[in-house]
């Protein structure tokens, strides 16, 4: 069997949270015997072989509203779509739509829902009559959890035809740290400290995170790197956050060294666009307690309040500040709760887990086809 995987970006390009979940069900697929092709659109055209899937990019010509275009991409899409068996779309991408209605291929086909389209809210009412016509005509759509589905009214239109497959990790595709890495983090983070992984986006609340830091002295370290970065810094700087740390985009070596050594995971996401929480997930992997926010997604599904982390408003820096003073406080909680998410992610959250649905998903639609 052969996938197609259709999405704007995926590595080397970008390293995002949907990016790691291709790469993953890419790799998992081929355990099992399915080859999977991932097309994009980049600035650069070369393609890349990862050994057990190809990265194949078509020309992007503009971009509009966070959405790439390309011309290319439909031939391109038509010529790998003819020898999968299977195209697996990752939504939100309106171009996607697009082309599945240009090309008419007539391959079985999912999407997997990654997020309602939250900001563009504009463009949102004119492309509204293509999104539904295009989730209705794919064969099946997967939900990264049920809180998601109960929780967009998009789904919920669909919830007929809507799978839950959660996001799953493989935590041997992270290199453990040397000794030499952590000694490194633990002389430049110290003993004991806060960690967020992420792309620094609006939506990442980490605005509310640098409110509820001032006046402590909870040593926090920032990974990551985006748009929201200098308004951030200039924030951090204002309130004279001398215990803060951005130490901008960081290799897998010294993400897993930092994952191994913080005290907590911070993840305040304020917004419904963070729609599950791959760094969350990759906290719960490390046995990490976790702190998050409410905001009717998957995060609240990964982190189970009281269970394996606190769970607190949105967009509240007070009730941010008194879960971090609670965990910073109380080492044994923070241990109880660490260990409670990493026994929730082996049950519910492994690689292998989300591959055999996904793999199981693809049989299913193929053999219905050919039925």
């Amino acid at each position: 069997m052969r996938v197609l995987h259709f999405f704007k970006t995926y590595k080397p390009d970008s390293m995002g949270g949907v990016e790691e979940l291709i790469g993953q069900i890419c790799s998992g697929a081929a355990r099992h015997g399915v080859t999977s092709d991932v097309l994009t659109v980049s600035d650069d055209t070369s393609t890349v072989d990862f050994g057990d899937h190809v990265h194949y990019r078509a020309k992007r010509n503009v971009e509009i509203a966070s959405s790439a275009f390309s011309i290319s991409a439909f031939k391109r899409f038509a010529e790998l779509a003819a020898r999968a068996d299977v195209i697996h779309y990752h939504f939100p991408w309106p171009f996607a739509d697009v082309v599945h209605f240009a090309t008419r291929t007539g391959k079985p086909s999912i999407v997997t829902y990654h997020s309602d389209i939250v900001r563009q809210k504009i463009l949102l009412q004119i492309y509204k009559p293509l999104r539904d016509r295009f989730l209705a005509s794919v064969d099946r759509i997967v939900a990264t959890s049920p809180n998601y589905l109960a929780t967009s009214n998009v789904l919920q239109r669909f919830k007929d035809k809507v799978d839950i497959i959660p996001i799953g990790l493989d935590q041997k595709a992270y290199p453990p740290a040397s000794t030499e890495k952590l000694k490194y983090w633990h002389e430049r983070a110290g003993s004991k400290f806060f960690l967020f992984v992420g792309n620094l986006r609006y939506y990442k609340g980490l605005h509310i995170l640098l409110d509820a830091l001032h006046g402590t002295d909870f040593k926090t370290v920032i990974v990551g790197a985006g748009p929201v970065e200098n308004k951030l810094r200039e924030q951090a700087a204002r309130l004279n956050l001398r215990q803060v740390e951005f130490v901008g985009p960081v290799g897998d070596e010294d993400k897993v060294a930092l994952l191994t050594l913080c005290h907590a995971l911070a993840f305040p996401s304020h917004l419904r666009s963070e729609a599950f929480g791959i760094s969350l997930l990759e906290g719960a992997m490390f046995g990490k307690a976790l702190i998050s926010a409410e905001i009717g997604t998957g995060t609240s599904y990964v982190n189970a309040a009281g269970v394996t982390g606190l769970v607190i408003p949105p967009n509240d820096a007070q009730a941010l500040c008194a879960a971090l003073t609670r965990l910073w406080m109380d080492d044994a909680l923070t241990a109880q709760l660490g260990a409670a998410a990493r026994q929730r992610f082996e049950h519910y959250f492994t690689a292998d887990k989300m591959v055999e649905s996904y793999v199981a998903l693809y049989m299913q639609i193929a053999n219905k086809d050919a039925r």
